[in-house]
């Protein structure tokens, strides 16, 4: 028993630091959302001559206007960005750098509370399951005492519980406000395609491992308890199997010394009065003991 609960606390610890690791790297990095943006090519210059529109002037006649005949998306360049719950961050059109901005300032106003709940949700994740993870490493380090084990069990499994609750509400709600902000937002932000990117996928995967590690601590649990109750069971009814034969014995015991005490009694009060009274052989009916050995053990 001690040992397949030990195996069976050991997966929940292992699922339980996959999802910890998985939500604090979704967290922290950028890349829930990535695609690419449509922004209007730069004029012409002595250091930009590539992905540019050319407004050359007429040498002859200023005067003159110099058109440029690139149409539709010719006229615009597409530039990659990626965005995390913190910032958005897009490519520079003018240098190899990035331009990053806070994405709380880029959603709309009327989804700012609702980022902020995701913010906050996204927080009490994770501490939940970093709760939750202490608590089942202290259940491997008490794992000898198998009630102290199941109150520990028991608590890291609620928080556990709790803790994938609050990570899908913040993952559906943050979700929400990205695509909101996708048709609401800055036009200069506003993407022309976008995906979902590898930080909402760890993100995802960091609320299955918690589902799984919580719903592993439960069967933990109840398989503990249910072993523990039928230990007990076969326990008592043993007590109780050796008091029946023990009361057997001694009721047993009592009947014969009475029956014999009796025949003593009779003996002698035979040899006192001088003469022998044969006991005859039907008067010594043996169901007569038995009736009566069966009384004194009821």
């Amino acid at each position: 028993m001690r040992r397949t609960r030990k195996s069976r606390t050991l997966l929940s610890v292992g699922l339980n630091f996959l999802a910890l690791f998985f939500a604090i790297t979704a967290f922290i990095t950028t890349y829930w959302c990535v695609g690419t943006q449509r922004v209007p090519k730069p004029k012409c210059s002595k250091l930009r001559t590539h992905n540019c529109i050319d407004y050359g002037v007429n040498e002859t006649d200023p005067n003159k206007v110099v058109y440029s005949w690139e149409t539709g998306d010719d006229r615009f360049l597409f530039r990659q960005f990626h965005t995390g719950i913190w910032s958005s961050c897009e490519e520079n059109i003018h240098d190899e750098s990035e331009r990053c901005r806070s994405f709380i300032d880029l959603a709309p106003a009327s989804e700012k509370g609702m980022l902020w709940l995701s913010l906050v949700s996204e927080m009490l994740y994770i501490v939940l399951l970093l709760v939750g993870f202490s608590l089942m490493c202290m259940e491997l380090v008490r794992s000898s005492n198998v009630i102290d084990g199941l109150k520990l069990n028991a608590f890291a499994a609620v928080f556990t519980v709790l803790s994938g609750l609050l990570g899908m509400v913040a993952h559906v709600m943050y979700t929400q406000v990205f695509q909101v902000t996708v048709s609401l937002g800055p036009p200069d932000w506003r993407p022309y395609n976008w995906d979902y990117g590898w930080s909402f996928c760890m993100a995802w995967a960091s609320f299955t491992c918690c589902m799984g590690a919580s719903v592993t601590t439960l069967n933990s649990y109840t398989k503990t308890v249910i072993e523990f109750r039928h230990k007990r069971k076969t326990f008592e009814q043993t007590i109780r199997e050796e008091h029946a034969r023990e009361a057997y014995g001694y009721f047993r015991d009592r009947s014969l010394h009475s029956i014999s005490k009796s025949l003593d009694a009779y003996s002698s009060k035979s040899l006192k009065s001088g003469r022998k009274t044969p006991i005859p052989a039907d008067s010594l009916d043996l169901s007569d003991f038995a009736g009566s050995l069966g009384e004194e053990q009821c």
